[in-house]
Formats: structure tokens, C-alpha cells, sequence
């Protein structure tokens, strides 16, 4: 954990391009994501992560879990493959109400649009994750 708070700190600081970022976050927007991924039926637990990690710390909502190379390139061509506009096809912001999709208000109109700027982050930053062979970190804070 002092490690990643090392590199969130640096990065707030110098902001890097997220194909140079070490660090992502998809503020307040990660429950509709995962909502709307998992309607897809997304292949990669890019919001919980999948494997165990530091099982016994709590990084804010539960402990932090990973996802090995082979899985952060296939979430990247999944989500390269996916738009924005495809995720929210046919989906009713009452839909989002009665699951109680965090951080609700979705009777907004132009609420679905919220998501995209993170949604658009996530592919990129998975994207370059993906071309550096590397791991991911995933917790909830």
C-alpha cells in the first residue's frame, strides 16, 4: 500500500498521459461500469479484479486484487471492441435506479453519458497495460 500511495502522489502531482500512468481511477463511476460490463457478459473482472492479492488488508472497500498479463490483454481488446455508446444501447436509467447502481440519480436526462470519460480512461489505460505485458492492481478506495 505505501508503494501505491507513492505512485497516486507522484502522479497526482506530474499527471501523466495514461499511456504513460502507472495509476487509474474511475472515480465515482466504477458501479455503473461494472453494471454495464457485466450486462455484456465482459470476459475480465476489470473492476474487482480477479485473483487474491494482500487478502488480509483493506484497501478502503476490501482488500486489492490483481489481474495477470493475459488478462489485462484480453480486457483491452474487450473494451478496445466495446464503445461507450454499445455499453449504454438499451439500457434505462430506471434499470440503473431498481439495481441501485452507485451514485444513483440516473432519472437525469443524460445521466448514461456520466460514465464515458472513465470508460474511454479505462480502455486506454488497459490499452497501454496491455502493449507493456504488464499486471494490474485493482482495490476500490
Amino acid at each position: 500500500m505505501d508503494f501505491v500511495e507513492e505512485v497516486q502522489d507522484a502522479e497526482e502531482e506530474t499527471e501523466p498521459a495514461l499511456y504513460e500512468a502507472r495509476h487509474f481511477t474511475t472515480y465515482k463511476a466504477w458501479d455503473l461500469l461494472r453494471f454495464l460490463l457485466a450486462r455484456t457478459g465482459f470476459p475480465v473482472n476489470v473492476i474487482h479484479g480477479e485473483e487474491p492479492f494482500a487478502e488480509d488488508e483493506d484497501w478502503g472497500y476490501g482488500p486489492p486484487r490483481y489481474l495477470r498479463p493475459e488478462r489485462v490483454r484480453l480486457a483491452a481488446g474487450a473494451l478496445r471492441a466495446t464503445s461507450y455508446a454499445q455499453l449504454i444501447s438499451g439500457v434505462e436509467p430506471a434499470e440503473l435506479t431498481s439495481a441501485e447502481v452507485y451514485p444513483l440519480g440516473w432519472g437525469e436526462p443524460g445521466s448514461l453519458e456520466w460514465g464515458r470519460p472513465w470508460y474511454d480512461g479505462l480502455t486506454q489505460f488497459f490499452d497501454a497495460a496491455a502493449r507493456a505485458d504488464d499486471a494490474m492492481l485493482v482495490w476500490l478506495d
